[in-house]
């Protein structure tokens, strides 16, 4: 330690370090002192010396804690990564910034009190703010409920959220050069977009207890004559769902996709299944392309890169054997599952940023791209 004081050595890896040594010659005391936007701030840093290698045992004081004007909607979790949460604010942020928090619990048995009300009104006060940070949450099923002594299986917070603020999810990996590659090809990150409105996540889903009809029935607002078609005439029991989407919610989701894209430079993707459901994912598809070929084609080109529709089987085995770098837009559900696929590949389900931005183009949701935690 004498050599490296003495040497000047940690003096010019620490620059704006001033030493301080106490009686222990194998322990000196630091003091760091900046000035961030006019704020002092105080680093006390101890080193110990260990054998042949020196250890930094460092705090972090400021003299003012900086103050964030606008009001942040914070939604809390469930299990140990509301414990985590705590932690992390207790020591990395309310020592340093002074928030004005407008805070929602969002905790299952919280939900169950408030018969999921505590949802909406986060997601209500998220577009009122317009930032909003959200932990991980539970979504119950039928173990949950027993354990908890739940009044209802209630649905996805995230997609109660996601379709109040009618969004897209975009998540991307952290690299690190410490956390080994699943799969070791992937060089570059990929971000996926995912549609965050409608689809599984808000459907109507029921059991069929016997023989019977299935029907499909629209009725028009004008009070034109009923849409109905017939789905599936059941010999038994079984099961049904209905889901949905919109052409603005869509069109919103291809917006905000193009503008990823072009802001990062990369190549978009879209994947759906509309060799099967001709309708339902072909109108994604066909949105898609329109919002291309009138805003974003010219803008594309200019930066030498491209929109392209894959079948969502195919650009799953183009992911794997790409490098990375480019932006994958995906239906709710395939966003789901295909974000997780690429975190894990990139060698953590932790290590990925996930952020929602509204279709308003200015309410931002930053939430927990893994579970709670148990």
């Amino acid at each position: 330690m004498r050599r490296l004081l003495s040497t000047g050595a940690m003096s010019s890896s620490y620059p704006y370090l001033s030493f301080l040594p106490g009686k222990n010659p194998s322990s000196i005391r630091l003091t760091h002192q900046r000035r961030l936007n006019g704020v002092r701030f105080s680093f006390p840093t101890r080193f110990v010396v260990v054998g042949s290698s020196v250890r930094c045992l460092a705090s972090f004081s400021p003299a003012e804690r900086i103050k964030v004007h606008n009001p942040i909607v914070e939604m809390d979790g469930d299990e140990m990564t509301r414990v985590i949460w705590r932690m992390i604010k207790e020591k990395l942020i309310f020592p340093f910034l002074e928030l004005d928090i407008k805070y929602f619990d969002l905790g299952l048995l919280s939900r169950d009190a408030t018969d999921d009300r505590v949802t909406v009104e986060s997601a209500e006060a998220t577009l009122k703010h317009n930032v909003a940070v959200k932990c991980a949450t539970i979504t119950p099923d039928e173990a949950r409920v027993k354990e908890f002594k739940l009044k209802s299986m209630w649905r996805s917070p995230n997609g109660t959220i996601r379709n109040i603020l009618n969004g897209t999810v975009f998540r991307e990996p952290i690299l690190c050069r410490n956390v080994p590659r699943i799969v070791a090809g992937w060089k570059k990150p990929t971000c996926i977009g995912r549609h965050a409105f409608g689809d599984q996540y808000c459907a109507t889903d029921m059991i069929v207890k016997g023989p019977g009809k299935l029907k499909m029935v629209f009725v028009p607002a004008d009070k034109g004559p009923p849409v109905e078609q017939d789905v599936y005439e059941f010999k038994g029991s079984g099961i049904a769902l209905s889901m949905y989407n919109v052409d603005e919610s869509i069109l919103a989701f291809a917006e905000s996709s193009m503008s990823m894209a072009f802001a990062k430079k990369w190549p978009l993707y879209l994947s759906t299944k509309n060799t099967i459901l001709k309708k339902y994912d072909g109108r994604f598809k066909d949105i898609f392309q329109e919002v291309y070929e009138e805003k974003w084609k010219s803008k594309f080109e200019e930066q030498s890169i491209w929109y392209e529709h894959r079948l969502i089987d195919d650009m799953v085995a183009y992911a794997l054997k790409s490098s990375g770098g480019y932006v994958w837009a995906c239906k709710n559900y395939d966003g789901d599952v295909q974000s997780d696929f690429l975190a894990q590949g990139f060698g953590s389900l932790g290590l990925m940023t996930s952020v929602l931005l509204s279709s308003d183009g200015k309410t931002l949701e930053a939430e927990a791209a893994h579970g709670t935690v148990t």
